[in-house]
């Protein structure tokens, strides 16, 4: 991004301004309300003491997953390509109703009866993991990925600051930085939850408004879909896309089950026969967020026909422009706002998977797996811990600050790669072993590296889709050379209320 450029072009309003900061105080006061809760204990810091009811856990469980990509990403991917980007939210769409009407259940009754907060604690309890080897490689790869997560969204702020403000893209990004660190150091998993559920009716609200005006403005749905049409027939064919970037962008649904961020939602709802419920609201949700943000990008055409007409011609700069261009001052706020809600409500969450890692599946179950720690006294580790990993994440952001989506493409694909196919074997294969946990943990995370650094390999296809298949592969065949733990029949049956036989 152009920085001079931004801060010349863009007119800061008063109200515009003036509507943002109070979104960003109620989000702060949300923290201060929230911290008498999570100071409690580690499970109230981390998974809200499982007591979330459903439309939060429904709310925060889609907008965790969705980062800048969705406000900035798809808005100008559609921008470049039409309306085929919808195939690159109809994936996780998809893959989330099925996450949340079958596995959520499971995991949530499991968790419960064997007091796991995190999913390394999971996978320890479903494996009998009692040298804190896997929970110790399970803690690593969350961790690595997630910090990696965090950075992508602190620039995504900082660039989303500086199209929106005119401030310069560094110091946006100290903004941002500065308070997710805030509400969610001091409030916990509480604060974030229901932060993450008002910033998901924020994006609504941005992802409904901009497109309706912006066709309208245009003269309604015939006369700008014949505009585009004239632009570019394939422009308006959501079916014009080549099979491999089909295969790539509907593959993107297969990190959700690897997301730890999405799946401690799960773990989180107070009833576990609402999650039905929270299925529905949740899809529409991310339905409707979808599509808005599609036609957000292909309305944008219209209006700057031109990517040069783009701020630093960048198109994840079209949503901001877009709405400034329709938009009065206070709506304009609200879209600005929602930017930061899709950021904020990705790294808060992220930030305490990443601390609950480190504070406890590293320091409490492995380094002092012996004694007794005081509950508060871990929840103050928890918010050094989260302090860190801030500091962490901007210095990777400053080093990195060109790259943000392909940060977040990245580290979905490593944790979709390595926790997915054992993440869902775990719950549904009595089969499973615990080296085969090893060998899918391990062989997701290095073919993730390795073709995404691998120029010819990355231009083929995704690099989720072949490290998902190749760890599961890994995971099977190993899991079919090795003894499963003896109690693994009675602990599946733990998962689920039904007494159908877990699968041979």
């Amino acid at each position: 991004m152009q920085e001079g450029v931004v801060a010349s072009q863009i007119a800061v309003d008063g109200a515009a301004l003036g509507s943002f900061l109070a979104y960003l105080l109620l989000l702060l006061a949300i923290g201060v309300y929230s911290s008498r809760f999570s100071s409690e204990g580690i499970s109230e810091f981390f998974v809200g003491g499982r007591r979330m009811n459903r439309f939060v856990v429904a709310l925060s469980a889609v907008v965790s997953g969705r980062s800048a990509w969705l406000l900035l990403g798809v808005t100008g991917m559609a921008y470049a390509m039409g309306a085929s980007a919808l195939w690159s939210v109809s994936g996780y769409t998809a893959a989330e109703l099925i996450l949340f009407l079958t596995y959520a259940k499971r995991l949530r009754l499991f968790s419960e009866r064997h007091d796991c907060i995190t999913l390394p604690d999971f996978f320890a309890a479903r494996f009998g993991d009692e040298d804190g080897r896997l929970r110790l490689t399970l803690a690593v790869v969350i961790l690595t990925f997630m910090v990696v997560y965090v950075a992508s969204q602190f620039v995504g702020g900082g660039k989303a600051m500086a199209a929106g403000f005119g401030l310069t893209q560094w110091t946006g990004v100290l903004v941002t930085a500065a308070i997710v660190l805030g509400y969610t150091m001091v409030g916990g998993f509480l604060a974030v939850s229901l932060t993450d559920t008002i910033q998901a009716l924020f994006m609504m609200v941005g992802l409904v408004i901009l497109p309706v005006i912006a066709i309208s403005a245009g003269g309604g749905w015939a006369p700008v879909m014949a505009e585009l049409r004239a632009y570019d027939p394939a422009f308006v064919d959501p079916y014009s896309l080549a099979f491999g970037a089909w295969v790539g962008f509907v593959g993107i649904g297969l990190g959700s089950p690897g997301n730890p961020h999405i799946l401690v939602r799960y773990m989180s709802i107070g009833d576990p026969d609402q999650l039905r419920w929270a299925a529905w609201v949740g899809t529409s949700w991310n339905v409707v967020m979808g599509a808005g943000a599609v036609l957000v990008g292909m309305a944008g055409r219209i209006y700057f026909p031109d990517v040069d007409q783009l701020l630093g011609a960048d198109t994840e700069n079209l949503y901001p422009m877009l709405a400034q261009l329709h938009l009065n001052p206070i709506l304009f706020g609200i879209v600005v706002a929602s930017i930061f809600a899709a950021i904020m409500s990705t790294a808060d969450s992220q930030l305490l998977v990443a601390a609950s890692a480190l504070v406890r599946d590293f320091y409490q179950k492995v380094v002092k797996k012996d004694e007794e720690i005081p509950r508060r006294q871990l929840v103050v580790y928890s918010r050094i811990t989260v302090a860190l990993l801030v500091v962490v994440a901007l210095i990777l952001g400053w080093l990195a600050e060109t790259l943000v989506f392909w940060l977040v493409l990245f580290a979905w694909a490593g944790l979709g790669a390595a926790l997915g196919p054992t993440s869902i074997l775990a719950l549904y294969w009595k089969g499973l072993t615990r080296a085969g946990v090893f060998a899918g943990l391990i062989t997701g995370t290095v073919v993730t590296f390795v073709w995404s650094l691998t120029p010819r390999l990355d231009a083929l296809v995704y690099e989720l889709i072949p490290a998902f298949f190749l760890g599961l592969v890994a995971t099977v065949a190993v899991s079919l050379m090795t003894k499963p733990p003896p109690e693994a029949a009675s602990l599946m049956r733990a998962m689920a209320d039904e007494k159908r036989p877990a699968v041979d």
